[in-house]
């Protein structure tokens, strides 16, 4: 709608224009005939006088068209730059409009995704075989809670490993002991899963740790979620250790920024993120995430858009979902074509 009025715009210019052109050159000859006739009729003395009269109002009549055309061509030039200005401005608004609601569209559905993270992780926490590990850690408790994390694992693909430590960060039982070996028997003290896992106020209280790599994991980008893993199951039980799971983020995140609902036309010149509180780049449409990118993004309130140089940026505050309150991401689009394409 908006690239069609801005095209009406241009096209009725462009026609005005030519239209008046055509005018001009119909004048400049109504000139030159008139100038020929007063020179002709001079030549016929007292019997071209009449003539010469009807040459110099052609004359005349040409001089006031001229003047007309040049007014109504700017007239008409200053009223079409306004349809040009209002429709580039409308354009620019619907567009941003609807890039920043997708762009809450991206945060909104990946931060449903983690809140569904925080469930299982809580959920699972009070399993009989993952407290009894935690509770007693001996050989036979540890193996059945391992039998049990991976018959887990085979339903909920979204996972890399899930991890059982006990009060001393010590990892006694994991779901993939056969492809990530190194990952049992490993001290898990000084990780930040773990410390806030352990300090959960109580069951129902969960830990998030923003998106990073994992040595052991294959340096896989994980989102991890803990909880304390409570005596008895009971949720106001005292912790005897902690549950770790590990999200497997990157293939994850790529598909919801990927999947966004773009044309093919927009697609090119169109860059769907997702940004941490501190504006890293942790998932992008175009490109596998390094973790190490900051996106310049300059945002005035919960969501909105602004133009950047030849580009607009679009961007949505997640407004998290549910008990999950998000972490402080957004979720970014930046549409890098230039309005000049629309003529």
């Amino acid at each position: 709608m908006q690239d069609d009025i801005l095209k009406l715009a241009f096209e009725v210019s462009r026609i005005t224009r030519e239209k008046i052109a055509v005018i001009d050159r119909i004048m400049l000859r109504t000139q030159i005939l008139s100038m020929n006739a007063r020179l002709e009729s001079t030549r016929a003395g007292d019997a071209g006088l009449g003539f010469g009269v009807v040459a110099r109002e052609m004359g005349a009549v040409a001089n006031e068209v001229n003047a007309l055309s040049a007014q109504l061509q700017s007239e008409i030039a200053h009223n079409t730059a306004r349809i040009e200005t209002a429709g580039r401005q409308m354009m620019l608004d619907f567009k941003g409009q609807r890039y920043a609601d997708l762009a809450r569209n991206v945060v909104e559905i990946i931060d449903r995704n983690l809140y569904e993270r925080s469930c299982d992780v809580r959920w699972w926490a009070t399993d009989s075989a993952v407290v009894g590990a935690a509770q007693h850690s001996t050989d036979e408790a540890c193996a059945h809670a391992s039998e049990r994390l991976a018959t887990i694992l085979r339903s909920y693909t979204v996972y890399l490993d899930l991890w059982i430590a006990n009060r001393r960060g010590e990892v006694i039982a994991t779901g993939r002991g056969n492809r990530f070996s190194q990952a049992l028997g490993q001290n898990v003290a000084g990780e930040p899963w773990f410390k806030q896992g352990l300090a959960t106020r109580d069951g129902d209280d969960f830990a998030v740790c923003d998106i990073g790599r994992n040595p052991v994991l294959g340096n896989a980008q994980t989102a991890t979620y803990s909880t304390a893993i409570r005596r008895d199951g009971v949720v106001t039980g005292e912790p005897v250790g902690v549950l770790g799971i590990f999200f497997d983020w990157e293939p994850q995140a790529r598909d919801i920024v990927q999947g966004v609902a773009l044309s093919e036309a927009e697609r090119p010149d169109t860059r769907v993120m997702l940004l941490n509180a501190k504006h890293q780049v942790i998932a992008a449409s175009d490109k596998a995430c390094s973790l190490v990118e900051t996106y310049p993004l300059k945002p005035t309130g919960p969501q909105g858009f602004y133009q950047a140089g030849n580009g607009l940026v679009c961007y949505a505050l997640t407004p998290g979902y549910e008990t999950y309150k998000g972490l402080g991401w957004y979720g970014c689009i930046e549409n890098r074509t230039r309005a000049e394409r629309i003529h």
